[in-house]
């Protein structure tokens, strides 16, 4: 197995822009980086944990009933929407930034099932960092535990940017148009998913 191959392939994946950062992002700046260690954990736990189930078998049961991730998508979909609502409208006052709670260790790991960006990730390491050793079950358990080493680093670098930029943020007006601005980048980073709801409604559609 490329083992610098597939480090720079997480370092990648999990260190540009997607769902999992702009929410760590967003987080930092709002609620600072100890309240965001949870997300963080959980983040860095779940996929993880979402590559070893896919690999031992997971994907070959979502291949022959394609119609669970029809139903995975608006769940993601509607979670993430409900997670940019709640930044857009997330306190701007320290006082009251005290108060919040950022996503937590069990919504972020539950995320990753639905987290569009994550089920490329997974697939595309699958298929590409497998097949050197004569244990696939090894090297499912190799890919995993390297997300959750060289992962983690890169989703805290993003929530420690958040911090910086929350302190550099003196007014309520910045920190509110920096709270929009995080959810609008996460409602954009739907767009696939939208994408690829419609294409699995469409043909439906044109039956009604």
């Amino acid at each position: 197995m490329p083992f610098l191959s597939l480090i720079a392939f997480i370092i990648a994946g999990a260190g540009t822009p997607g769902p999992n950062n702009t929410i760590a992002l967003a987080s930092g700046a709002n609620y600072g980086f100890r309240r965001t260690l949870p997300c963080i954990a959980g983040v860095n736990v779940g996929f993880p944990i979402m590559i070893v189930l896919v690999g031992m078998g997971l994907g070959g049961v979502l291949a022959q009933w394609p119609v669970v991730l029809d139903i995975l998508r608006p769940v993601g979909v509607a979670y993430l929407l409900w997670l940019a609502w709640h930044i857009a409208v997330a306190p701007t006052e320290v006082e009251a930034q005290g108060q919040g709670k950022p996503p937590g260790f069990v919504k972020m790991a539950l995320f990753q099932l639905v987290n569009p960006k994550a089920w490329t990730l997974v697939i595309a390491a699958l298929s590409t960092y497998t097949g050197f050793w004569d244990s696939f079950f090894s090297e499912v358990l190799v890919i995993a535990l390297f997300a959750m080493v060289f992962g983690a680093p890169c989703t805290a670098a993003w929530a420690l940017m958040g911090v910086g930029a929350g302190k550099l943020i003196s007014k309520p007006t910045h920190m509110r148009a920096f709270n929009l601005i995080m959810a609008g980048l996460l409602v954009a980073s739907l767009i696939p998913a939208f994408l690829e709801i419609w294409d699995s409604a469409e043909p439906l559609l044109t039956r009604l």
